[in-house]
């Protein structure tokens, strides 16, 4: 349209990815055992939050986690309020929404073997795509997708 001046808008990095857990403690230990370190532990609560996220009363404890390279960061918050919306811990992979979350492993056969001997589902296999990389999907803790790859090529 004539007159119309287009914006562009730049994203400069990935800062975090936000996952809303029940048990805080359980999820910071599945992560934590593939890898990721703990940045750091907080409560957050009062109306500055309740204005950035659109909810009243909100308190929430969080645990900030990274890759030992410090590159962007998982994010876990359990609300304490308001309560949480009940979500489907089974959803498949072609659900609406943010489905899953991805890390580079050293040794994917470890990595899963180590997974599975605590519980933890594999969705599918573990594949070889174009002997590029070998890569899987587990349902981590309350349902979330962790796709692991090795890069073998």
């Amino acid at each position: 349209m004539p007159g119309n001046t287009v914006v562009r808008m730049a994203i400069t990095r990935l800062e975090n990815v936000g996952i809303v857990v029940e048990d805080l403690a359980a999820a910071t230990s599945f992560f934590v055992e593939l890898g990721l370190v703990v940045d750091g532990e907080s409560s957050v609560e009062g109306d500055w939050v309740d204005r950035v996220v659109g909810l009243e009363g909100v308190r929430t404890d969080i645990a900030v986690l990274r890759t030992s390279d410090g590159r962007p960061a998982l994010e876990l918050m359990h609300f304490n309020a308001p309560s949480v919306r009940g979500g489907d811990r089974n959803a498949p992979p072609n659900t609406l929404g943010i489905r899953r979350i991805s890390f580079a492993v050293d040794d994917l056969d470890a990595t899963v073997s180590g997974l599975l001997d605590r519980g933890t589902d594999l969705l599918g296999e573990v594949v070889n795509y174009q002997d590029v990389y070998k890569l899987c999907c587990v349902r981590g803790p309350e349902g979330i997708i962790v796709m692991l790859f090795e890069a073998i090529g």
